[in-house]
């Protein structure tokens, strides 16, 4: 197993852990009740993906589906979930958005004198440690709860970055994927935040359910690969359907249509109008973003007739012709060998001349 892949692979996994117990620690200072730290048992899930991943796939990720990051999700969304429900109910004395932690010198020194005793620097360095923790539960509760929100979705994006590659998906492929993350982690976070915000949505306890149960259905594209891998076409693909190879040639532009109709753009867009429509909340940014769901969803359906009428015409041009209608994706063999074994059928029919040397007798005998 090569250094570099070991060392990323248990890096990752450690920063999903440490993030994942911050939160729990959240919860459980916010609820005032230590049970909340079961909720750190989760990360045991994690750990036993690390195991057997370095030892059946020597650390590198698998084809499709990511379980670090599925499992990174089941450890963190639950703390999430508790912090939006408990909401504000500590005052921010400071201006709004500013995170501001202020250690006196005065702490630092009392720490310092404190550790003029046997214990000596460690006990220092831990009663240093003390008082930056207890500086930052002073930090209000939203702020905290937005920026775990925020270090949650970049994570995610980092993460799937760090972790070792499978043989199955490019650097280029890579790249692409994660662009994608980054414009993703940015909506969603701006759903999450500008939605919860509204203090009509804050007095009904369904409605936040509601809005957190959309945020984590659309967290669930985040461990899959499929926005930049093709299916793949077996040599017998030839003989399928035409929505099998529709399927084949178009996977990863249909999977991005897919989790634009069905995981972002359209259920955010259905929250967003039960917003406008049914409760009666407006303003502006509510507003612009339901338009801009609007104008993605369209853009969508736009680019779905526009690959299934191209999709359409090309099979239409090789029946006429006459040509054997192979997914684009195949490889360069299996392609070869349906198109050969389409020119012998076809040999078939074709009469051929009689061989009238083969009658005359050979001048040797």
């Amino acid at each position: 197993m090569e250094l570099m892949v070991l060392l990323n692979a248990l890096v990752t996994r450690l920063l999903f852990v440490l993030h994942s117990l911050i939160g729990v620690w959240r919860v459980t200072a916010v609820k005032k009740e230590p049970k909340y730290w079961l909720l750190a048992l989760l990360n045991l899930l994690l750990c036993l993906e690390t195991g057997l991943t370095l030892k059946f796939k020597q650390g590198r990720g698998y084809k499709w589906f990511s379980p670090a990051i599925f499992l990174y999700l089941i450890c963190t969304v639950p703390s999430l979930w508790l912090l939006e429900i408990h909401h504000g109910t500590q005052y921010c004395g400071n201006e709004p958005g500013a995170v501001q932690v202020n250690v006196s010198n005065q702490d630092f020194n009392q720490s310092r004198d404190s550790s003029h005793g046997s214990e000596g620097m460690d006990h220092h360095i831990i009663q240093t440690a003390k008082v930056f923790v207890n500086q930052l539960s002073t930090i209000c509760e939203t702020v905290w709860t937005l920026a775990l929100h925020q270090t949650f979705l970049l994570l995610l994006v980092v993460g799937r970055w760090l972790l070792p590659i499978g043989v199955e998906i490019t650097r280029d492929q890579l790249s692409q994927l994660l662009l994608m993350f980054v414009g993703t982690a940015a909506d969603i976070l701006e759903f999450a935040s500008e939605t919860l915000d509204i203090e009509d949505v804050r007095k009904n306890y369904a409605l936040i359910n509601a809005i957190l149960a959309v945020w984590t259905w659309s967290m669930l594209q985040f461990p899959l690969d499929l926005a930049v891998q093709h299916i793949g076409c077996k040599p017998s693909a030839s003989g399928k359907r035409i929505p099998s190879l529709l399927l084949c040639r178009y996977s990863a532009e249909l999977w991005n249509i897919g989790v634009s109709l069905f995981i972002q753009d359209g259920p955010f867009f259905i929250v967003r109008s039960i917003l406008m429509g049914h409760f009666r909340i407006f303003n502006q940014m509510l507003v612009f973003f339901t338009a801009k769901n609007i104008l993605v969803v369209t853009l969508q359906l736009y680019r779905l007739a526009v690959i299934t009428l191209d999709f359409r015409a090309t099979i239409l041009q090789k029946s006429r012709k006459g040509e054997v209608c192979c997914c684009p994706c195949e490889p360069y063999e299996a392609r070869t060998h349906a198109i050969a074994h389409h020119d012998n059928e076809m040999k078939e029919f074709v009469a051929f001349p009689p061989k009238e040397e083969s009658q005359a007798p050979s001048e040797n005998h």
